[in-house]
């Protein structure tokens, strides 16, 4: 199976508020993020789209549903579709997240949190393992965003992810936004987690905003915090060449007000680099 070469660059996740912006001019980005289970069929409309703005940008395919920390299994179905799609696209990747979704009898459609056990981590490992060789690709897995701990967890969720990469080859994609939300709360150091990852694995990053409350819930329906913003500018240190995203998925706003967002992280990349403060 072969690596997954880094990719330096700036995007935008590809909603469909924006289809027209980017099919009637030149959106200056680097790349697109497209939620898969959005494409995954035969035609329509929404695949036109896409086929259409992949003549001008490469696309990063980012999943929801494939559900790795299930005991049962996963869906082959969904599987061959999502193949079917990846195959059509050629994307940058393909992605999803830590966690789990479904039952073999019901679907949160929700992306609930893993106890860090071995028995999970083995579970996540073979889920993982039997995605990547249907795909014939390695893939990237997403950090949780969380709102309550197990009792009986048997390591940290950095120890967890790097194990989780080390065992299938993986890679990470790393939501800046989630650790942020999670440091704050079950008040771990966001730095203890950064320093715990295997951060040559990072292919990609996320930012996004939350809603604010004692409980930080990852939202993606406002900018990015000036916490968060914080967070990335320890963390561009850190990293090697990665692909960087605004992520917004309620109350999206004009593509110009997010062009604006993503033109502010390139500025705290820049700076980030030249060691200077976010």
């Amino acid at each position: 199976m072969s690596d997954i070469a880094p990719f330096e660059g700036f995007g935008l996740g590809l909603r469909r508020p924006h289809y027209s912006d980017f099919l009637d001019g030149d959106v200056l980005i680097d790349f697109v993020e497209v939620i898969s289970e959005n494409y995954m069929v035969d035609g329509g409309k929404p695949l036109d789209v896409l086929t259409r703005v992949r003549e001008k940008h490469p696309v990063a395919l980012h999943g929801v549903s494939m559900s790795v920390g299930s005991a049962q299994r996963l869906d082959r179905d969904h599987l061959a579709k999502l193949k079917q799609l990846a195959d059509r696209v050629e994307p940058l990747w393909v992605s999803d997240h830590l966690c789990w979704t479904r039952t073999s009898a019901h679907n949160s459609h929700d992306l609930l949190p893993l106890p860090y056990i071995e028995e999970a981590l083995d579970v996540v490992c073979a889920n993982i393992s039997e995605a990547q060789d249907a795909l014939g690709r390695p893939m990237l897995f997403e950090n949780p965003s969380s709102y309550c701990s197990f009792p009986d967890n048997e390591m940290e969720e950095w120890e967890f992810l790097a194990e989780m990469t080390r065992r299938t080859g993986c890679y990470l994609l790393l939501d800046i936004n989630n650790i942020y939300v999670s440091a704050h709360n079950h008040g771990f150091d966001a730095m203890d987690y950064l320093r715990g990852l295997p951060l040559d694995r990072v292919r990609q990053v996320h930012l996004a905003g939350h809603t604010p409350g004692e409980i930080l819930i990852d939202t993606h329906d406002r900018p990015v915090c000036d916490g968060v913003w914080q967070l990335y500018a320890q963390a561009v240190p850190l990293l090697g060449e990665v692909a960087t995203m605004i992520e917004r998925d309620d109350d999206i706003p004009s593509l110009e007000e997010l062009l604006d967002e993503l033109d502010y992280a390139h500025a705290v990349t820049m700076r980030a680099r030249q060691g200077e403060a976010a």
